[in-house]
């Protein structure tokens, strides 16, 4: 079905459409395929029961006089991710774990956290109602102290109950925005209709409730700062690129912002770009859409997207443009440290032209900002910049 506006002529996306069919015959050759490890969505009776089955073991233990404990898979270590270039970064079958003991000073607090916690999993799921990871933090913010400790809780409990978020009925607020060609329903019958103009709309809280997505989009771009996605809205870049989609998770993205993205991707198998800054940061939020987290990998087969290409901004860019130094930052002593982490995970392997442009910035050792082709003229990136590395296909 059609959208207004309209944007350029047929043979711009030229390049587009080839792509997206080299992209689809990949999808055609994996079709049937069930990843190993693939988390799937829980039943409420199969939550409910896991539930029971953690604190049978806790009684079971009280009634033999040994201490109660949470055996909990460890999400911080790299010795427990493996990759799959057609999943991204996941754990283990058999990784480290470690125990959460009831008497141990260090750990009795955070007991009593996951306990408290799982009781009220237990009511939602039990009773078919949801609530945000904010109003679990607010029934009690003395006990639980911040919402980190709530968020990490949470997420030890979905890897513990090898159970997807979703399925625990805690929803995460969201702070992503989507504009452009698309429309859906939310799962209470909204009908939500997202455009081109400076008005974006909010990510939704329930991914995986909305249904009857309608697009005509030929790509999807995602833009990793609030301010550059709010510019190309305020330049009309989206009315002028129609039909296209755009999203920001405004920095590292929240799980609702990387759960639209994954839907988008696996209902309308369109290209996906992203538009980051030319420094370790942008780099690293990039690859959390396409190959994921060491922290959320258990869930990385509803999260990642492995098609995801990088638009821009390309430190080969920067040198090819001209850019002069006094737009460039010089990379910090963290900024190093970060970039070295990167070029030594294990997806890099796959992406040499990835490697390239990082060893460019390594060796420069300056970043720059999208910001920085304001230089060229103020509207450089939407009027320049990203139509033509989209019609000539500029992506890597």
């Amino acid at each position: 079905m059609a959208f207004a506006p309209v944007g350029p002529e047929a043979s711009f996306f030229d390049a587009l459409d080839r792509h997206r069919a080299s992209l689809l015959a990949v999808v055609k050759r994996g079709a049937g395929e069930s990843p190993a490890g693939a988390t799937r969505a829980a039943s409420s009776s199969e939550v409910l029961t896991a539930i029971e089955n953690i604190i049978q073991d806790i009684i079971k233990s009280l009634a033999r006089n040994e201490v109660p404990a949470f055996t909990i898979d460890n999400r911080s270590s790299w010795e427990n991710i493996m990759f799959e270039d057609s999943v991204g970064l996941q754990m283990i079958p058999q990784c480290t774990t470690r125990k959460i003991k009831s008497d141990s000073p260090k750990s009795v607090k955070k007991f009593a956290l996951i306990l408290k916690i799982l009781s009220m999993i237990y009511k939602l799921v039990q009773s078919n109602t949801y609530a945000t990871k904010r109003d679990i933090y607010y029934t009690d913010s003395q006990l639980f102290g911040n919402q980190a400790a709530v968020d990490n809780i949470i997420d030890d409990i979905s890897c513990m109950l090898k159970v997807p978020r979703r399925s625990l009925h805690v929803l995460s607020t969201s702070k992503g925005l989507i504009a452009g060609n698309l429309r859906y329903m939310e799962e209470d019958g909204t009908r939500v209709q997202c455009t081109c103009n400076a008005t974006a709309t909010a990510v939704p809280s329930n991914i995986q409730g909305i249904r009857n997505l309608i697009t005509d989009a030929k790509f999807l771009l995602i833009v990793e700062k609030d301010a550059t996605f709010q510019r190309l809205l305020d330049d009309n870049f989206c009315s002028r690129m129609s039909p296209c989609i755009m999203v920001t998770g405004k920095g590292v993205p929240d799980l609702n912002t990387r759960l639209l993205v994954k839907k988008l991707w696996d209902t309308f198998h369109i290209p996906v770009f992203t538009l980051v800054d030319a420094d370790p940061h942008g780099i690293e939020i990039m690859c959390i859409y396409k190959y994921g987290s060491m922290s959320m990998s258990f869930e990385a087969h509803s999260l990642t997207v492995p098609t995801i290409r990088w638009l821009g901004l390309l430190p080969s860019d920067i040198k090819r443009l001209n850019i002069p130094k006094d737009s460039l930052i010089p990379l910090t002593k963290h900024d190093q440290v970060k970039l070295d982490s990167i070029l030594r995970r294990p997806y890099i392997t796959y992406q040499p032209f990835w490697r390239k442009e990082m060893e460019m910035m390594a060796d420069s050792k300056m970043k720059a900002e999208i910001q920085a082709l304001t230089f060229l003229s103020s509207d450089y990136l939407s009027r320049v910049y990203l139509p033509n590395k989209l019609r000539f296909g500029g992506w890597i």
